[in-house]
């Protein structure tokens, strides 16, 4: 795991945390070659964005004041067959907006990313 997104999950000390920490396990559970790490670091959001890769950019995981957002890069190419996906496709991203009081899916959410990771290497 990786220790700057682990400062990220504890920066957020409300519902967002415990979600994104859900998040992370369920990712993680996909396959022990996903690499997770921080990008996009800027002056509004020093502790940068959540981001699982394998293969390349699998999702992204963003908080907000009222969400947090698991952005998909190949998203669309997943859409047949997942009820998870919540937000309209933009281009080739789609995304699963949380917010509190939701329920994750951990079990639907490892087995998207096994999909996605599958669509990155080649194999789907």
């Amino acid at each position: 795991m990786d220790d700057a997104v682990t400062a990220k999950i504890e920066s957020l000390d409300d519902w967002r945390g415990a979600m994104l920490a859900q998040i992370r396990q369920a990712i993680l559970a996909a396959d022990p070659d996903i690499v997770e790490e921080i990008k996009w670091r800027k002056a509004s959001n020093p502790l940068g964005v959540p981001t699982w890769s394998r293969g390349g950019i699998l999702c992204t995981g963003e908080s907000y004041k009222d969400k947090v957002k698991l952005t998909f890069m190949k998203g669309a190419a997943l859409a047949s067959g997942t009820r998870l996906f919540n937000v309209p496709a933009d281009g080739v991203r789609r995304a699963i907006d949380l917010k509190e009081g939701d329920a994750l899916d951990a079990a639907a959410l490892t087995e998207l990313i096994r999909r996605a990771s599958a669509l990155n290497l080649g194999e789907a």
